[in-house]
């Protein structure tokens, strides 16, 4: 594609979602949306092949329906209330609201159309849906957070948290793997979401950089667990790199994985909900199974020889130069915990 098309596109997706992190109007809020909705669909159909055709449509008419919900909300609650601002809302906008943004967001219980689109697309794309594309849903999910039933985000939240852990058991295809476990990261937030909204920003930036410390090496393999491990030979240090990630979006300790989760128990129990906290960790312990499984398929098993030169690792790689600055924040950030929260 042209470079002028690729820069336009991009600065697109920038400036959407910009748009809808800064508006304070229903209307505004919803070009925004459209507007990023737009930019990525470009992206999404770009290899020409029947799946990412397929992966775009569900895409559009998805995105299209939550910009509709949150446009029709918006008009509603202009009726109801006379105001067009987002944070005076009524209670029918705001059921409304948080259908149209869980459904943006693949969580559940409109989480469906996610693992398929995600499985039509490209690793790069992938990752781009997984990270940016959440930011301006969730941007109004914050802005909105006051006014929305806490209890109703809160069962949201561990169901979207329980779905991503007990439908990616059973998953082989790497991008439906991240993406169920997007859905359980997605329950995460939208539970820290009604405790502690400066917990959710930094959950979300941890999220952000161990997903993408987590795509960027599997961007060059290949498409299922089995045959991940043939990366080895030509990339030991990128894989174990992978591996190590992998454990951090798990949330073990002492990676940065921990760190938010540690926090929002934390906020749980101050909340005095020890019984969502506890059903959490449950779900976080089906999410950590099939990331370990993941992590042994692709490291701690011997692979199939790909090639008769021993030295194949010393051959060039096609690792982009932030991968390496990204899986050493996706690992090393916990003892900046107290900072990072202060910050948030």
């Amino acid at each position: 594609m042209n470079p002028l098309i690729w820069s336009t596109l991009l600065t697109s997706l920038l400036a959407s979602t910009i748009i809808t992190m800064s508006s304070n109007h229903w209307l505004l809020a919803w070009f925004g949306l459209e507007l990023n909705t737009l930019s990525i669909l470009p992206a999404i159909i770009k290899p020409h092949h029947p799946r990412a055709t397929e992966a775009t449509t569900k895409y559009f008419l998805v995105q299209a329906t939550a910009a509709t919900m949150i446009l029709l909300a918006g008009i509603m609650n202009a009726w109801q209330t006379g105001h067009w601002t987002i944070t005076h809302t009524a209670p029918l906008t705001t059921l409304m609201a948080t259908v149209a943004i869980m459904l943006k967001l693949g969580a559940a219980p409109t989480y469906m159309w996610y693992p398929h689109v995600l499985q039509g697309v490209t690793m790069n794309t992938a990752l781009l849906i997984s990270t940016w594309q959440k930011l301006a849903p969730l941007t109004l999910l914050y802005t909105t957070h006051n006014h929305l039933d806490h209890t109703t985000l809160l069962l949201l939240g561990l169901l979207s948290a329980l779905i991503g852990g007990w439908a990616g058991l059973n998953q082989t295809q790497t991008r439906t793997i991240m993406a169920f476990s997007s859905i359980a990261h997605m329950g995460w937030l939208i539970t820290t979401i009604t405790i502690n909204p400066s917990v959710t920003t930094l959950m979300m930036l941890t999220y952000m950089v161990t997903t993408t410390a987590t795509f960027l090496p599997l961007a060059t393999t290949s498409n299922t667990i089995t045959t991940t491990g043939t990366m080895w030979p030509a990339s030991p240090t990128a894989l174990t790199a992978t591996m190590i990630a992998l454990l951090s979006l798990g949330g073990l300790p002492p990676l940065t994985g921990f760190m938010p989760k540690w926090l929002i128990l934390k906020e749980l129990m101050t909340a005095e909900l020890p019984m969502i906290a506890a059903l959490l960790l449950m779900s976080s312990l089906l999410s950590l199974f099939f990331y370990t499984r993941l992590a042994y398929v692709t490291v701690l098993t011997t692979p199939p020889v790909t090639t008769n030169t021993e030295h194949k690792w010393r051959l060039k790689t096609d690792q982009l130069k932030h991968t390496a600055p990204m899986t050493t924040a996706a690992t090393m950030l916990l003892p900046m915990t107290t900072t990072l929260y202060a910050v948030t």
